[in-house]
């Protein structure tokens, strides 16, 4: 496919709020090069905008009216799921926030701080919890009705254990984004309140 080099620059912003805005599919995945068909995000976007992808700030290198082109580095490719994305699979999506949009969700910048595995999943009403094993060193960041992003969508922590979290789901995240279709074992980007990591360097040790 021919994408375009984009006729502007846009401002790269750096905060997103775990919103969802687009599922989008891999086009094809290899060496940290990234293509993905999402017709909605595409309209809208601009030679090195920044958009969220699973939780991972990209940046656009090339684009067209259907498609979006990234490149991920080394250290992205080591510390997060990037690596696992084949043909087909499907990525939450959400652009950077910009000047004017509504504030929702919780402050999320992108920067993913380990890779956790789905332990269980269970149907619960009409929506489903999951619980997610993080990093061990992750999950003192993580506290019961806190925030954390999970595959770059905002969550609220429902209960907290030893190992790991959970969060409970509604018919709306698990129709309009990745998360619905988590199994047990799947690996997962988490991002921990940015609130919790300055309240624990400010506190004295």
């Amino acid at each position: 496919m021919g994408f375009a080099s984009g006729v502007r620059l846009a401002s790269v912003g750096l905060v997103f709020t775990g919103l969802i805005r687009e599922v989008g599919t891999v086009v094809s995945s290899a060496d940290g090069r990234l293509e993905l068909s999402a017709p909605e995000t595409a309209r809208g976007v601009a030679l090195g905008d920044s958009i969220a992808i699973d939780g991972i700030c990209l940046t656009v290198v090339a684009f067209d009216d259907e498609h979006l082109s990234f490149q991920a580095v080394p250290e992205t490719l080591a510390r997060t799921s990037l690596a696992t994305l084949d043909r087909g699979s499907r990525v939450n999506l959400e652009p950077a926030l910009r000047v004017g949009d509504a504030l929702g969700g919780h402050y999320v910048q992108g920067h993913v701080d380990g890779v956790g595995h789905v332990r269980s999943t269970a149907a619960e009403g009409e929506g489903k919890r999951i619980w997610i094993d993080p990093p061990a060193e992750l999950l003192r960041y993580i506290a019961e009705k806190g925030s954390i992003a999970v595959q770059g969508t905002s969550l609220t922590v429902a209960a907290v254990d030893d190992a790991g979290f959970a969060v409970a789901l509604i018919p709306h995240t698990l129709d309009e984004t990745t998360l619905g279709a988590l199994a047990d074992g799947d690996v997962v980007n988490l991002e921990a309140d940015v609130l919790a990591k300055y309240v624990e360097k400010l506190l004295p040790r």
